[in-house]
């Protein structure tokens, strides 16, 4: 006879918090780390607005998840003066990183599921499948949804390059307020040829032209997972990033599945544009393009998270 066995719970969001001081700043940050889905702690920071709320929130990430808090500490400084302003605003800000998951592996698997624990029977979490990045974001908005001065309804999500398909990836598996994927290389979520046969000059990869990505990938796949997407997501762009055209499919397939998104690109020379760095001095002097796309975001947001 066989005994059935359960499957495990996950245990409650929940996270352990470290204040530090943010230099030129009189905003501290709490350093947290944040239990994911298979029970490791992924860090990130969260700031904060002056009294108890509830506000609404922005959570913010750039490229993959490496370095651990120390580069979450570097990123809260390098952007602390963007961020003030944002929490002036009247938004809890979140910087956030993930684990450097396994290359491709997000293009192979199914969705991550709790398994019955048949071997130990000490009731562990087991999964399905290996957690990526994209599930670390999810158990952290789970987590900022839980602290007493969030609105639970009113997160939404922003992020550079990787960070941005991050964004696209956790709004097919869950619904958060809405995102913005800046430059998002959504490669991976679109399903694009990245292989040897891809059109490259040296070692880069060009895909600025929309009509070559779209040759380059797999439609079926990628609309399975857009079509699962609720979530509200502006895409910004960079006329001159030699992966523009994946920036802008991944938006027109967006529309074409019926999905609430917008597209803006702006000329700009640096990857990131308008993730706003604190200059060595402190000042804060972003040039018009950064200006404009900052003002699209933080309006985007305010339309739908206030």
């Amino acid at each position: 006879m066989t005994t059935a066995h359960p499957v495990a719970a996950e245990l409650p969001p929940h996270g352990y918090t470290i204040t530090k001081p943010v230099p030129g700043s009189d905003v501290p940050a709490d350093y947290t780390f944040v239990l994911t889905r298979d029970e490791i702690y992924v860090p990130i920071a969260v700031r904060k607005p002056r009294g108890n709320g509830p506000f609404p929130c922005i959570t913010m990430g750039r490229g993959n998840g490496r370095g651990g808090l120390p580069l979450v500490e570097q990123k809260v400084a390098l952007y602390s003066t963007l961020q003030d302003k944002m929490i002036a605003r009247g938004f809890v800000v979140v910087y956030v990183n993930y684990r450097n998951e396994i290359p491709y592996h997000y293009e192979t698997r199914s969705f991550a599921q709790n398994m019955a624990d048949d071997i130990s029977g000490e009731g562990r979490t087991l999964k399905s499948e290996p957690s990526v990045d994209s599930d670390d974001l999810q158990s952290i908005i789970k987590y900022v949804r839980t602290l007493p001065y969030v609105k639970p309804d009113k997160v939404g999500a922003i992020g550079v390059s990787h960070g941005g398909e991050t964004i696209l990836k956790a709004a097919a598996e869950m619904d958060f307020a809405c995102g913005v994927a800046i430059e998002g290389a959504s490669h991976e979520f679109l399903t694009v040829n990245t292989g040897p046969t891809a059109p490259r000059i040296g070692s880069e990869i060009q895909y600025n032209d929309i009509e070559v990505v779209r040759k380059n990938a797999n439609k079926a796949r990628a609309m399975e997972r857009i079509r699962r997407i609720n979530t509200p997501i502006l895409h910004i762009g960079r006329d001159p990033d030699h992966l523009q055209g994946i920036f802008k499919l991944a938006h027109e397939w967006m529309v074409e599945a019926g999905k609430d998104s917008q597209w803006a690109s702006f000329d700009h020379p640096a990857h990131g544009y308008p993730f706003i760095e604190r200059g060595a001095d402190g000042s804060y002097n972003p040039n018009p393009a950064q200006q404009a796309a900052y003002d699209l975001f933080m309006h985007y947001f305010e339309q739908r998270l206030k």
